[in-house]
């Protein structure tokens, strides 16, 4: 299992590679949540989401054969791999489902690298990015299933910590569960972690109630980034042992969190980077009086036109 110290040294590997994203202080009117939140904003982070930090922090940190990279996602991690690997010079090919949004397989093909679109799910893009890497020789960049990815990912956690000093908890989304591995093993129980999913795509709640991984059944407006259908045990061991709770969403609390976090702050979110805020809007979380929260606010590869769609309807 990864360490704080991993964390350290994750962060200043890939510092100059990524942006220190700032943490506002937010009033509750901003939004309309019981408390004020100290909110991350990492989706000012370059490639729009914290995918970067592992990606930078897995291509620094590892022997580079000649075939290059591969990564499956199901947008936002093979951005960041693709950003990262272009910009060091390393060749690059990246899985994509068909559920993918087109703005984020824009960006993928903006980055110069090979892009593969192909299969319903991210299960299928990873089963075709493993077979690619077998076949190559390539080294395979795990969206969260791997300790260099978390310790990345974990970097979040330091800048949290030192720019919003005191929080009580922090609410993070959960996909696969690399983020919020990497962010509860930094904190190391001085505060809480609270995970939050789709009601449609919760992997990591259902992991812990079985005691173990287990495939869950994916369908949510938050599935291209949210979608994953298994955490694996790297992250299963690490949030039973870090993470305090997981709390379920659904997409209608999300769809209102993109559109608070418009009016509120201007910030343009995809579904998966307003769940955690989300949590604090439907009750799914509900702090105690005078309770510090911290909320991620982690993606903006949005497509602009849904967004706006979402804020016309209200």
């Amino acid at each position: 299992m990864i360490t704080p110290d991993d964390i350290r040294a994750a962060h200043a590997r890939i510092a100059g590679r990524v942006r220190r994203t700032p943490t506002m202080t937010l009033a509750p009117e901003t939004f309309g949540t019981p408390v004020p939140v100290a909110m991350k904003l990492e989706f000012l982070q370059v490639t729009g989401t914290f995918k970067a930090r592992g990606a930078f922090n897995t291509l620094l940190g590892s022997p580079m054969p000649a075939a290059g990279v591969c990564a499956a996602s199901g947008g936002n991690h093979g951005i960041a791999v693709a950003h990262a690997a272009t910009s060091l010079g390393i060749p690059a090919r990246i899985f994509v489902p068909e559920i993918s949004s087109p703005a984020k397989i824009a960006r993928i093909r903006e980055t110069g690298a090979e892009l593969v679109v192909g299969g319903a799910r991210y299960s299928d893009a990873l089963a075709a990015c493993e077979a690619h890497a077998a076949a190559t020789g390539a080294l395979s960049v795990h969206a969260y299933d791997a300790w260099p990815t978390m310790a990345g990912q974990g970097t979040v956690g330091i800048e949290w910590e030192e720019d919003a000093g005191g929080l009580d908890t922090v609410l993070v989304a959960v996909g696969g569960g690399g983020l919020i591995s990497g962010i509860a093993r930094w904190f190391d129980r001085r505060v809480k972690v609270v995970g939050v999913e789709p009601e449609g795509s919760c992997a990591l709640h259902a992991a812990l109630a079985a005691g173990g991984p287990v495939d869950v059944d994916v369908q949510s407006i938050a599935a291209d980034s949210l979608g994953a259908r298994n955490v694996f045990a790297r992250v299963h061991a690490t949030a039973a042992a870090y993470v305090d709770q997981v709390v379920l969403v659904p997409d209608a609390a999300i769809r209102e969190a993109q559109k608070r976090l418009w009016l509120g702050l201007r910030a343009a979110s995809e579904p998966g980077g307003a769940a955690a805020l989300a949590a604090l809007l439907c009750g799914a979380y509900r702090p105690s009086p005078g309770e510090r929260v911290g909320v991620l606010a982690c993606g903006a590869n949005v497509d602009l036109a849904a967004l706006a769609a979402a804020v016309d309807a209200s």
